[in-house]
């Protein structure tokens, strides 16, 4: 299996190599030359897997077809090790809950649960399993890592869990100042572990973002210091978020004629691309459901055709800050295959004409029209008032709590449903984390999972730093020397 840069670099490189690297040298994103096939043989056998054997069996069928450049038993070791009961907490790893709604009569919306890792959000499902890879890559080279990340939320702490206390790698996450709910900022501040950097940007998750990139096309910096991402930018995590699409497929139909749709909360485009590539592959999805928040700038590609990211100034500060994101990093992977995997017009789209105009339109281009016939993709938006009352209605209909980026899912989710199409709603997170908008909606506090009642008191170990790419440098080489 050999991996290509969506930006047309002459380079071909191996799993293993890009696990390390993050960005292609020319700024794409890596993607695998041909996507494998899962024929219904294969499906079957797949079925059978997770019958007999549960989650960490069927990853393991799944990475194998991406990953060869790691010997078959090391991998199911590293698998075995990652998804366990005593980690993601139920057998299943990501149980389904079938749930009351207000859905057109004869479908079903069900809950595909994703938050039951370390820390209570789905970005611990691919990110578990990133720690161990990173870690036994390492050993493997005798070399060290400098992991750069930005988050909104939930992927700075669960890459930082992952992480804490692993040899050979350091992280450095940057966040937006103030934008994280406090239990957020809390989960990642107050972690003390030595090779662990919080860094605070006063400006937006895209700051963050543009920052990471910056430093990740520094090609010469990022040799001599060994940087790698863990964003979902780095192709190994999003593979990883492949699996759970065939755990949920597998656990809500009987047999292969059945189809299944999901909708995804969505900011980085990361968690539904991985929906994508399980489609790609010939997993049997009917929709893939994009739900924004007010920060629409994905919902507005799939109705209009128009790519258009926004400033600081006017990305919205929202009750479900992890998705506060106006540039999504992995649509780059989504639109590289709707053009026929033509890198030159990729290139010209992400980093051409998005750098002098901050926009792109592909509403007259014919190929427009197989974003939803060919490829499966719709879309809707959520508000505040949204999330309120969806999250109002699940715990009147069905006594369950559910987050606010959740909300956003099952909001959008609710009026695309298809009779006789089971659609699977991705959690993102546990309530605790936004437990002042579960306030507001239901007058009540969410559980707190023993482990973390009080963590928003904890002593916290953060720097702040100007939004800028050489402050960020410096801060790197400061704490590598």
């Amino acid at each position: 299996m050999r991996y290509l840069s969506t930006r047309g670099h002459a380079d071909r490189k191996r799993f293993c190599e890009i696990l390390l690297e993050g960005l292609a040298p020319d700024g794409g994103l890596y993607l695998p030359e041909t996507y494998p096939q899962i024929s219904a043989n294969h499906l079957t056998q797949l079925r059978e897997v997770w019958k007999t054997q549960g989650y960490a069996a069927l990853a393991f069928e799944v990475l194998s077809l991406y990953i060869d450049d790691i010997p078959p038993k090391d991998l199911r070791a590293l698998c075995d090790k990652t998804y366990t009961e005593a980690v993601f907490g139920t057998r299943e790893i990501v149980p389904l809950k079938r749930l009351k709604t207000k859905a057109v009569a004869g479908s079903q919306v069900i809950l595909e649960a994703l938050s039951n890792g370390p820390t209570l959000a789905f970005k611990d499902m691919a990110m578990q399993l990133l720690g161990h890879l990173f870690e036994y890559e390492l050993a493997r080279r005798n070399e060290e890592l400098n992991i750069l990340g930005a988050t909104s939320g939930d992927t700075g702490s669960a890459a930082e869990y992952a992480m804490r206390g692993k040899k050979g790698v350091r992280v450095f996450m940057t966040s937006p100042q103030g934008r994280m709910s406090p239990f957020q900022q809390a989960q990642m501040f107050s972690l003390m572990d030595e090779n662990i950097y919080n860094i605070v940007i006063d400006g937006v998750f895209d700051d963050c973002q543009d920052i990471v990139k910056a430093v990740s096309n520094d090609l010469e910096f990022k040799r001599k210091y060994k940087i790698g991402t863990v964003n979902s930018i780095n192709w190994a995590r999003l593979l990883a978020q492949v699996v759970y699409y065939f755990a949920g497929y597998l656990q809500a139909t009987e047999n292969n004629s059945q189809k299944v749709s999901f909708s995804v909360p969505s900011g980085n485009f990361g968690n539904v691309c991985a929906g994508h590539v399980a489609r790609m592959m010939g997993l049997p999805i009917d929709q893939l459901i994009v739900a924004t928040n007010e920060n629409d700038v994905l919902d507005e590609f799939f109705r209009t055709g128009v790519y258009r990211v926004r400033g600081t100034a006017d990305t919205h500060e929202t009750s479900s800050p992890s998705m506060d994101i106006s540039k999504a990093s992995n649509f780059e992977r989504f639109v590289f295959d709707l053009l026929g995997r033509d890198a030159s017009q990729t290139k010209n789209l992400f980093h051409d004409q998005l750098n002098q105009k901050g926009q792109f339109d592909l509403g007259q281009n014919p190929l427009f029209e197989d974003a939803k016939n060919k490829f499966g993709f719709a879309s809707g938006r959520s508000t505040h008032a949204d999330r309120l009352k969806t999250i109002q209605d699940t715990f009147a209909d069905n006594q369950i709590m559910i987050d606010t980026h959740t909300a956003d899912g099952l909001k959008v989710a609710v009026p695309l449903a298809k009779p006789g199409v089971p659609l699977l709603v991705l959690e993102t997170a546990l309530p605790i984390k936004f437990a002042a908008t579960l306030v507001e909606a239901l007058g009540r506090e969410p559980d707190c999972p023993a482990k973390f009642i009080g963590i928003e008191s904890l002593p916290k170990r953060v720097q702040v730093l100007p939004m800028s790419v050489v402050a960020i440098k410096d801060y790197i080489v400061k704490h590598c020397n």
